[in-house]
């Protein structure tokens, strides 16, 4: 079989002239995001000399772009798209000038620092629904792993790619280049814009007596009616909350595999590495003929990986099962996109998107805190043990309580609800 047939589906790119400009921008501010975010840590780092300032701009962040999401899905399914993402990014670009500003000075402000970290997360939530929910649009339904698969190519090499890229800029010049590097990336997104057609959403076959597009209501009784988009937020967290302890990363890698720093990187970016060799290779997973039961088994093979994780003791044999997880995980999300994006109806998705999001960020913050607790008691290994089991079981009942979703393809059946 050729290996040609194994690499990242391109069809997205391929056929659709808008697309391919959104995915240059949106490369552009990735790249920028990475290299601002990793500039932020290290800044707020050097001026406090505090983990706990390191720790608490993270949570700022986090509370940011939660309600960004949430606002930003609301005007996904009101407003033309692409005008909400030309607009939201102008706040977007002076927030980095003035951060470039900031850096420039022979004293930086540490408290400048935390307002950036809270109104730069909140101005890329507002972003985020809308620019998911044009991808059907913009490539057909047939397409949308596809551009899923791409998107996620991209979001793992800069994951990956971006802090280390970031290491050597602040080491050679200082974090205020990142942050200019981070207006680059404003300006290429903003180049690229100019090629991107209007994105209004789709509003056909809406009561407007029953649905309020500035409500999140209706996305939440869309999601309790759909078991196919319902199976996806579910699936989602079982790995998220139960089986992603990274924040006890620090502590494996110096008591059960006594490595130190340099342990604690590797464990750091070995789920990245996996899920970048899994996107790479993801031509044959864009295809899959029961997209439902593939996303069931991937996420139950996530679970599996930190049993063996937890049961490792060779730093080599963790490192392993790590990119066996990232791996997993993403073959889950191209395809949970996918059926998230189809199964939603245009005017919903917006929202939709918002709130499955949302969850993906609360969740892990909840993951690692249970998983702090309970190292108390039961040891690291016992904690992930414990964990990867529950993500497990807690898949298993929901793809026995949802068969819909177990049995769902790409394209919705004409009897679902919407």
């Amino acid at each position: 079989m050729s290996l040609r047939n194994h690499l990242v589906d391109t069809t997205a790119l391929r056929i659709s002239r808008d697309f391919r400009w959104l995915y240059i921008g949106r490369t552009g501010l990735l790249v920028g995001a990475m290299l601002t975010e990793t500039a932020l840590i290290w800044q707020i780092y050097q001026l406090s000399g505090s983990n706990l300032a390191v720790g608490a701009a993270a949570a700022s962040g986090g509370i940011g772009i939660v309600a960004g999401l949430l606002v930003g899905g609301v005007l996904a399914d009101r407003f033309d798209r692409r005008r909400i993402l030309v607009t939201v990014r102008v706040p977007g670009l002076l927030v980095a000038l003035a951060l470039l500003v900031n850096a420039l000075q022979d004293e930086p402000l540490l408290w400048f620092l935390f307002a950036a970290v809270i109104a730069d997360t909140f101005l890329a939530g507002l972003s985020i629904p809308a620019s998911f929910a044009a991808v059907p649009s913009l490539v057909g339904q047939e397409n949308v792993a596809s551009a899923s698969a791409l998107n996620g190519l991209t979001g793992q090499l800069t994951g990956v790619a971006g802090p280390a890229l970031a290491g050597v800029v602040i080491a050679a010049g200082g974090t205020e280049w990142c942050y200019g590097l981070n207006v680059v990336g404003f300006v290429v997104f903003a180049v690229a814009m100019i090629f991107v057609g209007p994105m209004p959403p789709d509003r056909g076959g809406e009561d407007e007596q029953e649905s309020n597009p500035y409500s999140l209501k209706d996305a939440f009784a869309f999601v309790r009616r759909n078991k196919v988009v319902a199976g996806v937020l579910l699936i989602d967290i079982m790995p998220m909350l139960f089986a992603w302890p990274r924040g006890l990363f620090p502590a494996l890698a110096t008591e059960q595999f006594h490595g130190g720093a340099v342990a604690f990187g590797l464990l750091s970016a070995a789920a990245g590495v996996g899920a970048f060799l899994a996107a790479a290779f993801s031509g044959k997973v864009t295809k899959a003929a029961q997209p439902g039961f593939v996303v069931v088994i991937a996420a139950s093979v996530w679970g599996a990986a930190m049993v063996g994780l937890a049961l490792s003791p060779w730093l080599a044999l963790g490192l392993v099962f790590l990119a066996i997880s990232g791996a997993s995980d993403l073959v889950s999300e191209v395809l949970r996109t996918g059926l998230l994006q189809n199964h939603t109806p245009d005017r919903l998705r917006g929202r939709v998107t918002s709130l499955w999001l949302a969850q993906a960020t609360v969740s892990p913050a909840l993951g690692n805190l249970q998983a702090g607790a309970l190292a108390g008691p039961l040891g690291l290994g016992g904690a992930i043990l414990a964990g990867g089991v529950a993500c497990i079981a807690g898949v298993a009942v929901v793809g026995w309580r949802l068969p819909a979703f177990r049995r769902a393809t790409m394209l919705p059946s004409a009897t679902e609800p919407y």
